[in-house]
């Protein structure tokens, strides 16, 4: 009869599997948790995208002809208020389209904390338990 604190090499080898299991099914739910995070940010960065594309048009087409009219009026100029309206509206979209594509950037989507945690579990599983050898040189 076993003694009731020890387990028969078919129960170590189940159990060591199962565990295998566990953690790559553990590593394959933190991948996708990072891949969704990496999708929803390159997803905020394309919708800052299509905003800015979006307000470039809108004030390009419904404010621009009545501000060079008022500007006009005020520089004496329909050329030059062109020009004043038509440069802010620009740079604005400029700043936004900017802001978009450094949130849509690709390397959001590198899962970094997968990687770190499966060399963290190679070296558990490759570490051999016996004495520690120390370099105390």
């Amino acid at each position: 009869m076993a003694e009731p604190g020890i387990r028969s090499i078919p129960t170590l080898v189940g159990d060591a599997v199962r565990e295998l299991r566990d953690l790559v099914a553990d590593e394959l739910a933190l991948f996708r948790a990072e891949m969704a995070q990496g999708v929803h940010r390159i997803s905020l960065g394309l919708g800052l995208l299509l905003a800015a594309a979006v307000l470039a048009i809108a004030g390009l087409f419904t404010l621009l002809l009545a501000l060079v009219k008022g500007i006009a009026v005020l520089v004496q100029s329909d050329a030059l208020a062109a020009l004043i309206v038509g440069g802010t509206f620009l740079v604005l979209a400029l700043g936004l389209g900017l802001y978009g594509r450094s949130r849509a950037s690709l390397a959001g989507l590198e899962p970094t904390r997968t990687g770190r945690q499966i060399r963290q579990d190679a070296r558990v599983l490759t570490h051999r338990p016996g004495p520690e050898i120390r370099d105390d040189a």
